[in-house]
């Protein structure tokens, strides 16, 4: 038999199989890298892993995300991610071995996932054009047509047989064979192909981000007309492993519904004040913000996916405009004056929607809208160029990032993100504490062990903190000098450690006179209670 007669044979079922999810597989590449450069001319967050991962995130369960949080933490968005593309390889591969013997099936298979791309990136909350079905519609195209055409490449054909085999019989004169030089270079065409076409898509979008990154570079703070006060001395313990009094913004926590980090310019910035009760709507540009009377103050922020003991609360010195005067100049007035809102349900660039009680915003408490974090603009990642700040609310229900609409209403005229998704309408911050040292499990030696934490209180600040040995009597912890009752406090406790195994429990009281609770209770509907404790042993 001849070389070329040999080369040409039909592969094996198993050979064919794999060539044909090789085959999906390259279509899902090629389609991804299709929607991402025409992302690029649309808006980054219309790309399909974006908005499939998004609208998994809006239809998660509640204790499926508080899982992943606690499971995760600021990685969850990451692994979402990747579970998304572990899937599409998946049902890739699947496609790419149905196409094979059902070519159009299997492309078709691809359109349908364009299609479900296109009404997750059209349904998002963000979304304010059909066009942001376009990226996902044309990978789709992209893929399937490719898919098809590699699928076609694999399909028998008919092959003469060579001269000195004239002898067979008349009916066994063509062999069934396959184009295997066509198959490696269209494979080896659309690898290359779609490699360049989602790098100059990642490139552009990139690009697109740089307008934003050059306006915060460009951001000087104004001086506060109203400073924050020196921290007092005292107020950081120098106990090691003890969370630093005030948290450097890298180290600051971050939980929020965006996969991608919106990059907002803060030239063409605008927020919208309307609704119920503004006698004079308001539209402000970041930089008449900046011309305005600034505050400076410590705050320290709490997540309501906070666990008992967990590390979702950040200490951290805001600077921003006091988010009551914006709202008196707009002819706002609380309910306890007869204002006709009392929800302000305040709208992120990316679609989210968070629900503030409007008393609480306008009862004297250092609400703002935050420009700056510990002394420099905001971090992307913390809501540049503009955030709310509300001192005693968890995050959920007031420290709304890349806000660009602030919309007065009632609550019972609207329900915000969180509160369709069973959670409260209204979140004051429970009374907490925390061990940081020693750590679960640790094995301290005998003697004085330094027990230490942090507890917290926003806007009733901390009175007294307990700690509790095993089953025994409650004793007064050594508070650290308090900053302000909107700020965490540190707290010390020398233990005479004794040898074996230890159960070490902490409680706060706040200055209202309420001692944390024993009780534990999930973080839904508004938070999580319960003391913490760690067990150790005594070496």
């Amino acid at each position: 038999m001849s070389e070329e007669a040999k080369t040409s044979r039909r592969p094996g079922a198993w050979r064919l199989g794999a060539l044909g999810a090789l085959s999906g597989l390259l279509a899902g590449y090629s389609a991804l890298a299709t929607a991402e450069l025409v992302s690029a001319a649309v808006r980054a967050e219309s790309g399909p892993v974006i908005a499939v991962g998004g609208a998994a995130i809006d239809r998660t369960p509640t204790p499926v995300k508080d899982w992943a949080i606690r499971e995760f933490g600021t990685d969850d968005k990451l692994v979402l991610q990747l579970g998304i593309l572990a899937v599409l390889t998946l049902l890739a591969l699947a496609l790419g071995v149905l196409a094979v013997r059902y070519r159009s099936a299997g492309s078709a298979g691809v359109l349908l996932f364009g299609v479900v791309g296109g009404v997750a990136a059209t349904g998002r909350p963000d979304s304010t054009s059909i066009t942001d079905a376009l990226p996902s519609v044309a990978g789709a195209v992209v893929g399937a047509g490719l898919l098809y055409w590699l699928a076609g490449r694999l399909r028998a054909r008919r092959h003469p047989v060579p001269a000195h085999d004239h002898e067979r019989p008349a009916h066994d004169q063509a062999r069934p064979g396959w184009d295997r030089r066509g198959f490696i270079v269209a494979a080896t065409a659309a690898a290359a192909a779609s490699t360049g076409v989602g790098l100059l898509g990642r490139t552009l979008n990139g690009a697109r981000g740089q307008n934003a990154i050059a306006s915060r570079n460009q951001v000087t703070l104004p001086a506060p007309a109203s400073a924050a006060a020196p921290v007092p001395k005292g107020a950081a313990l120098r106990i090691k492993d003890v969370s630093p009094f005030m948290t450097p913004n890298q180290d600051f926590y971050r939980v929020d519904t965006a996969l991608v980090v919106p990059r907002v310019d803060a030239t063409s910035w605008r927020l919208r004040i309307h609704g119920k009760g503004v006698t004079r709507e308001m539209t402000v540009s970041f930089a008449d913000l900046l011309r305005m009377p600034l505050i400076e103050r410590n705050i320290t922020l709490a997540c309501v996916s906070n666990e008992v003991g967990g590390p979702y609360v950040g200490n951290a010195r805001w600077i921003g405009v006091r988010l009551a005067d914006l709202l008196a100049q707009c002819g706002v007035k609380p309910p306890s004056k007869g204002g006709p809102a009392d929800q302000l349900v305040a709208r992120s660039v990316d679609g989210m929607t968070l629900g503030t009680p409007v008393e609480d915003v306008m009862d004297g408490r250092d609400a703002m809208l935050a420009l700056g974090m510990n002394g420099e603009p905001l971090p992307f990642a913390h809501g540049f160029p503009v955030r709310m700040v509300v001192p005693g609310l968890y995050g959920f229900v007031s420290a709304c990032k890349w806000i660009q609409d602030i919309e007065l209403t009632t609550f019972d005229d609207y329900d915000p993100y969180w509160v369709k998704r069973d959670w409260a309408r209204k979140a004051p911050i429970k009374t907490q504490s925390r061990i940081d040292t020693p750590k679960p499990f640790a094995r301290p030696a005998p003697g004085t062990v330094m027990v230490a934490g942090v507890a917290w209180a926003q806007h009733r600040g901390i009175d007294r903190v307990e700690v509790r040995v095993d089953d025994g009597p409650w004793q007064q912890a050594d508070l650290a000098a308090e900053d302000t009752r909107d700020t965490w406090r540190q707290w010390s406790f020398p233990w005479k450690a004794t040898s074996g195994g230890h159960t070490l429990t902490v409680r706060a009281t706040d200055r209202t006179g309420e001692t944390q609770t024993q009780k534990r209770t999930g973080t839904v509907p508004d938070g999580a209670s319960g003391w913490h404790s760690v067990v150790v042993t005594v070496d």
